[in-house]
């Protein structure tokens, strides 16, 4: 049995181990191991940092106690209301969420147009680039006075900050579709709708998701942004923080600081699980975390 396996080229050491694709397939979608995110190689470089930050806060804080409080100082603060935060973060979640809905919105429909129409972009393009490098809080007093002193304005600003981001990657990834692929469904006489749904939305959706993983955390930041220079805010973290810097009220300024940095981090990581998801055929999630 040897010799006829050496006579065929096939080592008997191998002959019985299971072909590649199956391995694969073992592994789950993405070449992810399903236990990967167990592994100490993922969680305790984290863990380590965490801890590192804590320690120099900690040293930082306790002889300088008008720059940083203690820690402990800013749980008790949370624990002791978790009402106020509650709904102070969840009014600025709300302003977040319209803006990206919005400025996303609008950015990746103009994209579509764009694509398809090239004066369009040669004709949108400058404007967008000039609303980018205009600073949004010095359009803020002009929003409170053009929609008044409700939800409208931040969700404006909101939506300016996270239009650009959006607007560049889905503009690229509807124009970086493969020349011969391209060819190809002009060969077989494919419309410019089948070459849109078929070719150029597929090939846009990784620029797309990557660009969603941006304006996310960053639509908190809007809407902070938004709270504080916005006049006539009521709620909303921003505005505690800014309250709470004026009375020298520490403990309270990082407390909203967390809760804005846990919605951020829940909102990269909801990203993340979708972006895995949608786009478990493509190259960018085949590759096995090192």
């Amino acid at each position: 049995m040897a010799t006829v396996s050496k006579a065929a080229g096939v080592d008997p050491r191998t002959r019985y181990q299971s072909p590649p694709s199956r391995r694969r397939r073992r592994r789950g979608r993405g070449g992810r191991s399903p236990l990967s995110a167990l592994s100490p190689r993922v969680w305790l470089p984290t863990v380590i940092a965490v801890a590192l930050v804590g320690a120099a806060w900690s040293w930082v804080a306790s002889g300088n106690p008008y720059i940083l409080p203690e820690l402990g100082e800013v749980g008790r603060t949370l624990v002791s209301d978790p009402t106020l935060f509650v709904e102070n973060a969840w009014s600025t979640l709300q302003i977040a969420l319209l803006g990206v809905a919005w400025g996303a919105g609008t950015a990746f429909v103009l994209a579509l147009l764009m694509s398809e129409i090239p004066v369009l972009r040669r004709a949108v393009m400058p404007l967008a680039v000039v609303l980018n490098v205009t600073p949004v809080v010095a359009l803020a007093p002009a929003l409170v006075v053009a929609f008044g002193f409700g939800m409208t304005p931040k969700v404006v600003v909101t939506a300016i900050v996270t239009f650009f981001p959006v607007l560049i990657n889905v503009t690229t990834g509807l124009r970086s579709v493969s020349g011969p692929v391209l060819h190809v469904f002009r060969t077989l006489h494919a419309s410019r709708m089948e070459v849109l749904l078929k070719l150029r939305l597929p090939t846009s959706l990784p620029y797309a998701l990557a660009a969603l993983r941006v304006v996310l955390p960053l639509s908190i930041v809007g809407a902070v942004v938004a709270e504080f220079v916005a006049a006539g805010s009521s709620s909303g973290l921003g505005t505690m923080i800014r309250n709470a810097a004026a009375n020298a009220q520490l403990p309270h300024v990082y407390a909203a600081v967390a809760c804005l940095a846990t919605m951020g981090v829940l909102m990269l990581a909801l990203t993340t699980l979708l972006e895995r998801r949608l786009l478990f055929w493509h190259e960018s999630q085949q590759r096995n975390p090192s």
